[in-house]
């Protein structure tokens, strides 16, 4: 592999000249398998069909809650999440969409007038830019940043988190879907154009990804679903060799976190008002918070729930004043066994 690799000019070239819709994947990495939630389905209704033959993502990262705020989807590509998001906002809100590739971004910018028609608002703008380089977004203006398998393809994803977490308010929310590897890959697959393009050679190691959000501060990072990948090319799959990939969608919150799950006797009620999930609200793999049922939660969660827009939401009994130890949990998704790390 060429050593001299732009991974920029690279991602560039296969996103704006390469793919020209989803059949021109090489691999299942870049596509969506799981069914969005109904208020995602119903928005994406009212989608042009041109910005969905463009749309390369691997989840479905669209939280709750989002009506008059500011979101910002970083790398959004063709704008199909930002017009989704747009939705949710509503006429109160304010979707920002930044993208490195200029064929992406005219698809998005083509469509604002047809959408805006459609929804009977206009409330998206697209940014030409990196998503290493938020600085055109000032500090601490942003509610919610989202993200579909994108990270994954930035040289600095260092830079990217600190940035991220530079804009978003206190309280806010990191919600995104990528591609994480078990294992630091090699410089072969990092340097391989169509590796990197198809969302594997920049799959970060999910423990270097726990490593990095604690060094941007962020002590306690949750998976809200996880999926094994199947490359589904017998070429692409031998350049992998032993590398196993997953495809995750995670949410972390901008708050003062401990870095383990300690237990203050706090206890946690979902008043079961949030619209679309009236049953139940599933705040990660394992805390699915059941409409009125008390669930007793460590000191992290009772902070995620009380100290973000989720707050109005919830009832808290319970402080910090009384200690009990370590709060018993399974074991976190973002580490390799059930003997390390924080519970959650």
């Amino acid at each position: 592999m060429d050593g001299d690799l732009n991974p920029h000019r690279s991602v560039q070239d296969y996103y704006g000249k390469v793919l020209q819709s989803t059949t021109d994947l090489k691999t299942s990495a870049c596509c969506l398998v799981e069914t969005p939630p109904p208020r995602v389905l119903a928005a994406l209704r009212n989608v042009h069909e041109d910005v969905i033959k463009r749309f390369y993502g691997c989840g479905s990262p669209i939280p709750e809650l989002l009506e008059g705020l500011t979101v910002l989807d970083l790398g959004c590509g063709s704008g199909r999440d930002c017009y989704v998001l747009a939705q949710l906002a509503g006429a109160q809100g304010r979707v920002i969409g930044l993208d490195m590739t200029a064929e992406q971004l005219a698809v998005a910018r083509s469509t604002q007038s047809w959408h805006a028609e459609r929804f009977g608002f206009a409330n998206t703008e697209f940014l030409d830019g990196y998503i290493e380089d938020l600085s055109a977004i000032d500090d601490a203006s942003v509610d919610v940043v989202v993200s579909n398998c994108v990270i994954n393809l930035s040289p600095d994803k260092p830079r990217v988190f600190r940035e991220i977490f530079r804009v978003l308010k206190p309280g806010g929310e990191l919600y995104f879907s990528d591609v994480f590897a078990d294992r630091r890959l090699p410089a072969a697959l990092t340097q391989d154009p169509v590796m990197l393009g198809e969302c594997l050679g920049g799959a970060l190691y999910i423990e270097d990804f726990r490593r990095l959000m604690m060094a941007v501060g962020c002590a306690d990072v949750r998976t809200v679903s996880a999926r094994a990948l199947v490359i589904n090319n017998p070429e692409l799959e031998a350049r992998a060799a032993e590398a196993r990939f997953s495809s995750r969608t995670i949410r972390a919150f901008k708050l003062p976190l401990e870095d383990r799950c300690e237990d203050y006797g706090q206890v946690a009620t979902y008043r079961g008002t949030m619209a679309g999930t009236p049953a139940a609200f599933v705040l990660d793999d394992h805390h699915r918070f059941v409409a009125h049922k008390p669930m007793l939660v460590c000191g992290n969660t009772a902070d995620m729930l009380q100290g973000s827009r989720y707050a109005a939401h919830f009832q808290l009994h319970g402080d910090k004043t009384h200690h009990f130890g370590l709060f018993d949990c399974a074991p976190s998704p973002l580490t390799t066994s059930a003997s390390e790390g924080s519970c959650c």
